[in-house]
């Protein structure tokens, strides 16, 4: 039995090399197009920043120096967005047998809780301004406003391609969009103070950066947080996946089934069949193996076969045992 467990397990990890090198070699194409982008993202960012920071403390902008903060925490999410899809692409070894794909979950759960900090510093500086308003140079706002809308909107449109199938890259993509209409609504509140001479919209638009901020991280947070826990990613129903498993002719039963994110982009699953008329035959594996990568987007599925023999039930069969 155990010999067979080991067979069936060393087929599919085959199996999914031959379908894992495929999908490599699609992704490779990707990778230095990927690369340049978050390269020249991260420079006319950074680049942006320091430049908003001056600016900011020339023209008294709260709002312009909100906004730098949130720049200077999307090029640090750059950069570990970046660095993670570089060290995913390692190879697996005897003590990482998944190589280091994970970095890319932890580098979008570290991205969503710098963005949150950043959240809780420009709300607590707003807030203060409020009582204490501060005259503004309105037309160097504008402009630096309008420069970070050019900036952001550069990046994003690098970022675009991939940034629906990737945590990672849809992180960096949607907080250069929202750092694009955040810069549309500095440059707007500088317009507005010049023809009003309301200095309460400098903290007011700033508060609406943190707001705008926080709505876009909070999602971003929760997905990364649970893929970290190794909880099933949203994108993957595990119920229709049980309901394929037990429609196979040849499965009585199926149990331990466990789904989780290697990585923001690829996803793994084990499971134990019960096949009581015996061995279905590597060739039926390997069809499982292919409807659930084609259809359910599962890239690695490992299987322990099972006969069913009353006399040695498996102990991970309880659902509440893992």
């Amino acid at each position: 039995m155990n010999a067979q467990h080991d067979h069936h397990e060393h087929h599919d990890h085959g199996h999914h090399d031959h379908g894992h090198a495929h999908h490599h070699h699609h992704d490779h194409s990707n990778v230095d197009t990927t690369s340049r982008a978050f390269a020249v993202g991260v420079s006319l960012n950074m680049a942006f920043v320091v430049i908003e920071i001056g600016f900011g403390i020339y023209a008294d902008s709260l709002s312009l120096l909100a906004d730098a903060g949130h720049n200077f925490s999307d090029v640090i999410g750059l950069l570990a967005a970046w660095g993670s899809m570089i060290l995913a692409r390692r190879l697996p070894s005897l003590r990482f047998s998944y190589g280091l794909r994970s970095t890319t979950i932890l580098a979008a759960l570290a991205n969503a809780m710098l963005l949150l900090i950043a959240v809780g510093g420009i709300s607590w500086e707003a807030i203060r301004r409020f009582s204490e308003p501060m005259a503004v140079n309105e037309p160097v706002m504008i402009w630096v406003a309008l420069a970070g809308v050019v900036v952001n909107t550069i990046t994003a449109l690098m970022l675009m391609k991939g940034h629906k199938d990737d945590l990672n890259l849809r992180g960096a993509f949607v907080h250069m969009v929202a750092d694009a209409a955040v810069s549309v609504g500095v440059a707007l509140a500088g317009v507005g103070m010049m023809l009003t001479g309301w200095l309460w919209l400098d903290p007011a638009i700033s508060l609406l950066i943190a707001a705008v901020i926080f709505i876009g991280t909070w999602g971003l947070f929760k997905q990364s947080l649970k893929l970290a826990l190794h909880a099933v990613p949203d994108a993957v129903d595990p119920a229709k996946i049980q309901a394929y498993l037990l429609g196979l002719p040849q499965v009585r039963e199926v149990h331990d089934l466990h789904i989780w994110g290697m990585s923001t982009t690829e996803n793994a699953l084990t499971v134990h069949l019960v096949t009581p008329e015996g061995h279905p035959g590597d060739a039926f594996l390997d069809s499982i193996a292919d409807e659930l990568a084609h259809r359910f987007h599962i890239g690695h599925a490992t299987f322990q076969i099972e006969l069913g023999d009353h006399d040695v039930m498996c102990r991970l069969a309880p659902a509440e045992v893992v």
